[in-house]
């Protein structure tokens, strides 16, 4: 599994350093240079240590909730440098926690609509020895609605690099909702 990652990873630079000059779908510039990207995603299968989106479940009296949100600049046509914070936590009869998550990482617009994200994202968690890890990538389409607004559906899978966190990888389904300015 790991060397299908490096091959994708390997494929991205590929496609990142062979991009186009020309837009094809995105007439507007809403990921041209000096542009600026807030974005909000709700994640289908995210890791409970490590989340910038938004969340809430629960189950039999317990619940985990987040709330957070990513950033980015757009340091070339096409290409944003990201950040993200998320707070959230776990309640339960048994247990009763907090997490701060984090993430930083590069999204790329293919073709100016197709996003390709690899980021590290990491979590401080309340009262737990071992905090997560993840080195993730994603993929997905752009649906621009205007000049200023995205929805962006796409497919994610983080990759644990903690040996002894008990969530290990995990694929997601997310849903963005980005506003470029």
């Amino acid at each position: 599994m790991k060397n299908c990652i490096f091959t994708f990873v390997a494929l991205l630079v590929f496609g990142i350093t062979n991009a186009q000059d020309t837009k094809i779908g995105n007439d507007n510039g809403q990921t041209d240079q000096g542009k600026w990207l807030i974005e909000v995603n709700t994640g289908f299968g995210t890791p409970a240590g490590s989340n910038t989106g938004f969340d809430y479940s629960s189950t039999d009296g317990d619940s985990v909730y987040n709330i957070g949100a990513e950033a980015g600049y757009f340091v070339i046509d096409d290409l944003a440098l990201k950040v993200g914070l998320g707070y959230g936590g776990i309640n339960s009869d048994l247990y009763d926690t907090h997490i701060f998550s984090y993430k930083i990482g590069a999204k790329y617009y293919i073709a100016s609509m197709i996003p390709v994200q690899v980021d590290y994202s990491g979590a401080t968690i309340k009262d737990v020895d071992a905090d997560p890890s993840y080195l993730g990538i994603q993929a997905g389409y752009a649906i621009f609605l205007g000049s200023n607004v995205s929805i962006e559906p796409g497919i994610r899978y983080n990759l644990s690099l903690n040996d002894n966190y008990t969530e290990k990888d995990t694929f997601q389904l997310n849903v963005g909702f980005a506003l470029h300015f």
